[in-house]
């Protein structure tokens, strides 16, 4: 989005590094084994970061605190270091803690 709202090269770093920053460490775990929830909710929250984090970063220089790839290497890190049982198989988190009712 940054692109298209025309910003620079250190802008468009700069907005993808605001917007990972933002989602690190979140949990992937679907309640009943579904997408509706929390996974759409998180879609939506991630469709706003994008534009929020796009204006951010127009309105900076682009000499942000926090480099890209230090986001991308903490992303990677956390992931592998995150139990398993929160990587979607429905173990963890919100999926055993929230009981849907029957339809």
């Amino acid at each position: 989005l940054c692109a298209v709202y025309g910003g620079s090269v250190e802008q468009l770093e700069d907005a993808a590094e605001i917007a990972m920053e933002s989602s690190l460490g979140l949990t992937c775990d679907p309640v009943g084994g579904l997408v509706q929830i929390p996974c759409i909710e998180r879609n939506v929250m991630g469709a706003i970061k994008a534009v929020s984090s796009a204006r951010l970063a127009m309105l900076g220089t682009g000499d942000g605190l926090v480099e890209l790839d230090d986001v991308i290497h903490t992303m990677a890190e956390t992931g592998r270091s995150m139990s398993v049982k929160y990587k979607e198989p429905s173990t963890g988190g919100l999926a055993v803690n929230v009981s849907l009712p029957e339809c």
